[in-house]
């Protein structure tokens, strides 16, 4: 019985654990993932009503204001763009109790090679400001 009482324990420790391991960072790679499949529905699913998306560089330059303006800048992406594949790199995330910033280096693959450094910041746990930097050298060994 004490076994058993033991391996429930260890089971539900390592789930609460598992639950809590997922942050920030994991919220950005769904999101880059969302972004490469074209789900729009899924781009927007973390976004704060307030939310801001600086698009820096490219034919969608520009900056876009609340869920709706970036909703349909996604849209456009979606329909010109996806699907793609993307590799990311160099994810860092740095936290405290105001927040988060996850940055990364990704790159989608599909009709076109799109190399983007990417910064998301959290508030919580709403996406509340992304930046889309195009950046053509980005390398491509990742």
């Amino acid at each position: 019985m004490q076994l058993r009482t033991m391996i429930l324990a260890t089971a539900m420790m390592t789930t609460a654990c598992a639950t809590v391991m997922a942050g920030p960072s994991d919220e950005a790679t769904n999101h880059i993932n969302a972004v490469a499949a074209g789900d729009v529905s899924k781009i927007m699913a973390n976004y704060g009503d307030q939310a801001v998306f600086q698009w820096v560089g490219g034919p969608l330059d520009g900056v876009y204001s609340g869920r709706e303006s970036i909703q349909g800048v996604w849209s456009k992406f979606a329909k010109g763009n996806a699907p793609l594949t993307a590799k990311i790199d160099n994810v860092a995330e740095s936290s405290n109790p105001k927040g988060s910033t996850v940055s990364a280096n990704v790159i989608f693959s599909g009709k076109n090679t799109i190399k983007v450094r990417y910064v998301l910041v959290y508030r919580e746990g709403k996406l509340v400001n992304e930046v889309w930097q195009i950046d053509p050298k980005l390398g491509s060994s990742y």
